[in-house]
């Protein structure tokens, strides 16, 4: 009955190592399972509480996107009347109900009242290299969407009151320190050119008597989507890494801010034309990369160098990955607007699910307000569960 241990050589070893492996492994997806009842995003009806004391008709295109589907949320959980515009039905079947989905705007009779046009459609940037191919469809998705929005606005009985057009701080181009606020320069690129030519072309609505906004979105964070979903799995395994030298800008803001500044937008009337949607603290990429690696318990001390990203991923590479832009959210703070999310490394904590970092709390910058109502609900929670 004893045990008799049997060496076969470098077999032995790397038998040895894969078991290793597996209860290292076994060990981080246990701490990701003690995570995951800290990720239950929040309800998003409160992010919309800027439009208290009246019920909006809002038509919503690229309602299935990361960004989209949170404002549906949103806009659902207030009481708004929502149409959604998908070319695929069965990606919205999952969307908060009641709301109308429509597959094309030519569905949407002339004498229908909307009063807010939130246009978000657009070809993933990220989503390959850009070849010839890739580029045309970038700008052509974003173009046509837009034109079929104007259209419809040029027949409708009544006008919509307002266009909330998506756009990107790609506007700016590239820069190195330069803060730069709605009046900012621009430097050519091809993200600058996808930016101006749909500014543009939704511009064209205030012809038609609309107030236009343009959201200039930065990197958008939040774990169903966007930049995170691809960061989470190789930071969670140490192989985040920091891109070339690292000191390129990251602007960014919380998917449920960027909500918040939609309300806040639709409920300013003085706000016309760009709108910087970032965050007021942007971060460089070295310091991401280790707020990220410290949120999730990881190590971050790989580095891709600059001149292997170019050669793999040309003009992308170069403006997505080693480029930024430093942008500052001048035209939102003017107008009053509050910012819940502006320090990146408790955003992330909450975010990744750190205990003692609950997603449903505010993070420092939200206005006493916004704390209140949430200390008084908590309390109401305690209570209750007391009474229980």
């Amino acid at each position: 009955t004893a045990v008799i241990f049997v060496d076969y050589g470098i077999t032995s070893q790397l038998a040895t190592l894969s078991a290793i492996a597996v209860a290292i492994f076994g060990l981080r997806d246990l701490a990701a399972a003690q995570r995951s009842p800290r990720l239950v995003p929040a309800n998003a009806a409160p992010l919309l509480d800027a439009l208290d004391g009246r019920r909006y008709n809002v038509l919503v295109t690229g309602a299935t996107g990361f960004i989209g589907r949170r404002l549906v949320e949103a806009l659902v959980g207030k009481g708004h009347r929502v149409t959604v515009q998908t070319r695929d039905p069965g990606k919205a079947a999952d969307l908060m109900a009641p709301l109308r989905i429509v597959t094309g705007l030519n569905q949407i009779a002339d004498d229908e009242a909307i009063d807010v046009i939130v246009n978000l459609t657009g070809d993933p940037i990220t989503s390959g290299l850009w070849t010839r191919r890739k580029r045309h469809r970038i700008l052509r998705s974003r173009l046509k969407a837009t034109e079929n929005v104007i259209r419809l606005i040029g027949r409708l009985e009544r006008r919509p009151e307002l266009l909330i057009n998506a756009s990107a701080i790609g506007w700016y181009g590239l820069h190195d320190d330069v803060k730069l606020d709605e009046a900012g320069p621009a430097n050519d690129c091809f993200s600058h050119r996808i930016c101006a030519a749909w500014e543009e072309r939704a511009g064209r609505a205030q012809a038609l008597g609309v107030r236009v906004v343009c959201l200039r979105i930065g990197l958008v964070l939040g774990t169903e989507g966007g930049l995170m979903a691809n960061l989470l799995t190789p930071f969670e395994f140490g192989l985040g890494v920091r891109l070339g030298n690292g000191r390129q800008w990251m602007s960014w803001i919380s998917r449920d801010d960027l909500i918040r500044l939609i309300g806040h937008v639709a409920a300013t009337p003085e706000l016309e034309g760009p709108v910087n949607a970032t965050a007021p603290e942007p971060v460089r990429n070295a310091a991401f990369t280790k707020a990220l690696a410290r949120a999730l318990g990881r190590p971050a001390l790989l580095a891709a160098p600059a001149w292997l990203l170019r050669f793999l991923g040309g003009t992308m590479a170069e403006e997505i990955l080693l480029g930024g832009q430093r942008v500052l959210p001048g035209r939102a703070l003017a107008t009053g607007f509050r910012f819940h999310d502006t320090a990146l490394e408790t955003v992330l904590k909450a975010m990744t699910g750190r205990k003692g970092h609950d997603r449903t709390l505010p993070v420092p910058g939200a206005s006493s307000a916004v704390a209140a109502r949430i200390e008084q609900s908590n309390a109401n929670a305690g209570q209750a569960g007391t009474s229980a």
